[in-house]
């Protein structure tokens, strides 16, 4: 069959037809579009970890491909947002577990604006040649922004997050999150277009071969690429190996208040610490190298509690090996939540004090005008944490460990500047004891995945609570705890050095991608200004 051009203002044969003018017409063309939409974006969600259905990820993005193709952007903007509004609705369901439905619902509603931006994007192009490459580009664009604004960014529910157990992660390695996520969109939106050109060639007898050339380039492209991309992970080591061992002391109770236990919480990661000593002089387990506990471990600043100190000193001197501390200190009158390497001999002898702090749980933007609307929400903040400035990397027993605390995985820049300067082995110290045992640990676990096939490294994940988990750089978890019990993993791991397309790249292949989805913008404004001057009006769908 030859290729057959649909004239302009033709409809579409590929979607569903009413009756021209009729009521029942009208009805569809409002309702159905908009639940295609928002049910897209719940099956997108469902897709996300604690459930291992990855794949989900690309009809959801199909469905909200053909709920925008061919709208206006206007019409674009609306179902981006209700497509926003049922992906992040419930992704974020866990902050609002101990303050309430408020800040949970004005931070979904907020988030969805940039994919209600994105929406109006992927509409505006959907008549392009080529349209799953600008679709897929310009979701990167709108995670790349919502990374860093406002407040710095909130990087949750990048697409790449819920991958860590699809075929797509090696692509981690060529290009961080960013080509990742770009790769699930684009085989997302590919699989929209061909099952569009199938139904419209059943339909009509017509094949549009460029668009069906491109579609299918769409789904095997990164589908080829994922496979070309899997000698790049590897659980190999490089510089040798490291017995390490990862404490989770527990909480005495879930919840905000869980700090006003701080000795209790300081007290349970000394005591599982000792157990472990004990069972290492046993021969039950093997002796580690170095122990790591989760951040907010020590609540007590040990630098001005000399109780806190020994307390500390004790479980590493029992142990006999350096340990890095989950600590919150004040120094020079700013609070920092801070890593401290503690030397069972020396003591205290390095810090690290986390970059990427938490706005409204670290610090209070916009304090007096939030203490104006409700001052109980600023005493939840009572004193801003302040930020650090440079990279942690402790030397524990010859080892270099990059420390990322908590909130930092999210943010590719801050994983990033730990293998720069030299880590052989990331931790991610983190305290989900404030969300109870929702979703949240399990999301940030899976960043830690992806993270660990990123850069190629292993991965340990202390919690206070849990899950705590050791993560080898190829993704797999090789150990993990259980939520809420006191518990300690030890394992042998492998040490790397080498770095990986993504990790020397850094923010390039991010900038890229934003400029294609900026090249597709400029081409769908261009197309439109030409139509409206040939008295057209809106452009019909594109021949092949």
């Amino acid at each position: 069959m030859t290729a057959t051009a649909i004239p302009v203002g033709t409809p579409d044969p590929s979607e569903p037809q009413a009756a021209p003018g009729s009521r029942a017409a009208r009805r569809l063309r409002r309702v159905l579009p908009a639940s295609v939409a928002a049910l897209s974006g719940v099956l997108l969600y469902v897709s996300f970890p604690p459930r291992t259905v990855w794949w989900l990820a690309l009809p959801a993005l199909a469905g909200l491909g053909w709920a925008l193709h061919g709208r206006t952007w206007k019409a674009g903007l609306g179902l981006g947002y209700l497509f926003g509004l049922g992906f992040l609705l419930p992704l974020l369901v866990w902050t609002g577990v101990e303050v309430g439905p408020v800040p949970w619902l004005a931070l979904a509603a907020v988030e969805a604006v940039f994919l209600a931006l994105v929406g109006a994007g992927i509409s505006a192009v959907s008549r392009l040649p080529a349209r799953p490459v600008w679709a897929a580009a310009l979701w990167t664009a709108g995670e790349a922004a919502r990374a860093r604004v406002p407040f710095e960014g909130f990087p949750w529910g990048k697409i790449a997050f819920g991958q860590a157990e699809g075929v797509f992660l090696p692509l981690a390695a060529v290009g961080g999150t960013p080509v990742l996520g770009f790769a699930v969109v684009l085989c997302g939106f590919g699989l929209f277009e061909a099952v569009r050109l199938a139904l419209l060639a059943r339909r009509t007898g017509a094949v549009r071969r460029g668009a069906a050339t491109a579609a299918l380039l769409a789904l095997a492209v990164p589908l080829l690429a994922a496979l070309a991309a899997r000698p790049l992970v590897s659980d190999r080591a490089e510089n040798g190996t490291a017995t390490v061992a990862v404490v989770q002391g527990n909480v005495p109770r879930a919840g905000l208040d869980f700090n006003a236990q701080r000795r209790a919480v300081l007290d349970y990661h000394a005591r599982e610490t000792e157990r472990l000593a004990a069972e290492i002089e046993a021969g039950r387990v093997p002796r580690p190298d170095f122990v790591l506990w989760p951040e907010n471990s020590s609540d007590i600043d040990p630098f001005a509690n000399p109780d806190a100190r020994h307390v500390i000193d004790r479980a590493a001197k029992a142990v006999g090996v350096p340990i890095s501390v989950g600590a919150v200190v004040e120094r020079d009158g700013k609070q920092l939540n801070e890593q401290i390497l503690w030397d069972p001999e020396k003591g205290p002898t390095d810090t690290y004090d986390k970059r990427q702090i938490q706005p409204f749980g670290e610090y209070l933007p916009l304090r007096s005008l939030i203490g104006a609307i409700n001052d109980e929400w600023t005493g939840m903040v009572r004193q801003d944490f302040t930020r650090g400035t440079e990279p942690g990397v402790f030397t524990m027993a010859g080892t270099k460990v990059g420390l990322v605390t908590c909130y930092e995985a999210a943010f590719d820049w801050a994983v990033r500047s730990e293998v720069t300067d030299g880590a052989q082995l990331i931790s991610v110290p983190s305290n989900n004891a404030t969300f109870d045992r929702s979703e949240m640990t399990h999301q940030q676990l899976a960043m830690s995945r992806v993270r660990a096939v990123e850069h190629s490294r292993t991965v340990t994940v202390p919690v206070t609570s849990g899950v705590s988990a050791i993560i080898m750089p190829d993704g797999r978890i090789t150990q993990r705890t259980g939520m809420f019990v006191a518990d300690s993993l030890v394992q042998e791991v492998p040490l790397r050095s080498s770095l990986t397309p993504a990790t020397r790249l850094g923010v390039l292949p991010e900038i890229a991608l934003v400029l294609v989805a900026a090249a597709g913008i400029g081409l769908a404004v261009a197309r439109a200004v030409r139509a409206r001057r040939a008295g057209t009006g809106t452009p019909g769908p594109a021949a092949a």
